[in-house]
């Protein structure tokens, strides 16, 4: 008996010290992140938020965990031009979204927005994914305090209105949301619309209370925010192609040892032609998944469809021609276009 009380002593003392043991921490504790890299952007669930997602991982592995990438999707952060303004003030440390809203930091950013630019999404991701142009267009706003890591397409940016745009001549009169381009309100105003440029966070309640008819975007936002709530209809006219640009802040990417620096740099060129790849076979399921939300896609007829092409190919000639540094990107842009 004395012996059976022994060992449950001994049992019982040898479970309070692994208890104590396990409180005490490590000699060797997991080392906390040396920098935090706030990642916004305004949409969730599609090609911008995979792309930080990618991101992430590659960063963080190759870091060792010194930097930390925090992921802020569906403007969590702040609407698309405060995160814009905190990039700059190095306030963010980095954000996503089309290029078109960069505008306000150089105007030369639009010309991505041009109508008739691209012919499909692929051709908008060759050609910027092409080296003549992606490292000029990721260096196109260091001196503005942004440091770009990647850019792809994003897709279509298609039509979507509570009244359904089935002919060309269902644009006339409508108030629709565009993202801030120059190039956007003139395509607007041919088309005999009127261009509401709007935040992303803003749209669905501003289409809920009538203040726009109807947005621009691609179809993935469509899907993600559910906006089969307000509207049924999505029109295809591949007149104009989103593309996604990702910045980092110079300010706090001037504060990293060179080492963290290369690897902020590098992994944002890696994640690029990864999301890329990533966004082609998402893009086929959007089609499917919008119908299942009870949604419809249509298409103008082929003549109002060339009737459009003419309308709208002259836009960006039009728009640029009293700013030389826009012309000249645009006819670079157009240049490595057509060798894809």
């Amino acid at each position: 008996m004395s012996r059976l009380l022994s060992r449950a002593v001994w049992h019982s003392a040898a479970c309070l010290a692994a208890l104590v043991l396990a409180a005490v921490p490590s000699s060797t504790p997991m080392a906390a992140a040396e920098f935090v890299m706030k990642f916004g952007t305004a949409t969730f669930n599609e090609s911008q938020h995979q792309y930080i997602k990618f991101y992430k991982e590659v960063v963080e592995k190759r870091s060792d965990g010194r930097i930390e990438v925090g992921i802020y999707p569906r403007s969590e952060l702040g609407p698309i031009p405060r995160m814009i303004d905190g990039l700059q003030l190095g306030t963010i440390e980095a954000y996503i979204g089309p290029a078109d809203f960069y505008v306000g930091v150089d105007p030369r950013f639009g010309v991505l927005s041009t109508p008739m630019l691209f012919k499909n999404n692929d051709h908008a991701s060759a050609t910027v994914l092409d080296p003549e142009l992606n490292e000029y267009l990721l260096g196109l706003g260091e001196p503005k305090g942004l440091v770009g890591l990647g850019t792809f397409g994003l897709g279509a940016s298609n039509y979507a209105a509570k009244s359904p745009i089935l002919r060309l001549a269902d644009f006339s009169g409508k108030k629709l949301r565009v993202n801030a381009t120059a190039m956007e309100r003139e395509k607007m105003r041919r088309l005999g619309a009127t261009a509401v440029p709007m935040p992303l966070n803003e749209v669905l309640p501003a289409l809920q209370r009538g203040v726009i008819d109807g947005t621009m975007s691609g179809t993935s936002v469509f899907v993600a925010f559910k906006f089969n709530d307000v509207v049924k209809t999505i029109t295809v006219t591949n007149d104009t192609m989103l593309v996604s640009l990702a910045m980092t802040s110079k300010v706090w990417l001037d504060k990293l040892p060179a080492d963290l620096r290369k690897i902020v740099i590098d992994a944002g060129r890696e994640t690029q032609v990864q999301t890329h790849t990533w966004e082609q076979e998402f893009s086929k399921s959007l089609e499917k998944t919008w119908q299942e939300m009870g949604g419809q896609m249509r298409t103008l007829p082929p003549e109002d469809l060339a009737k459009m092409s003419d309308m709208l190919k002259s836009v960006g000639d039009d728009v640029s021609s009293d700013q030389p540094a826009v012309v000249d990107l645009l006819k670079k842009v157009r240049a490595v276009a057509a060798k894809h």
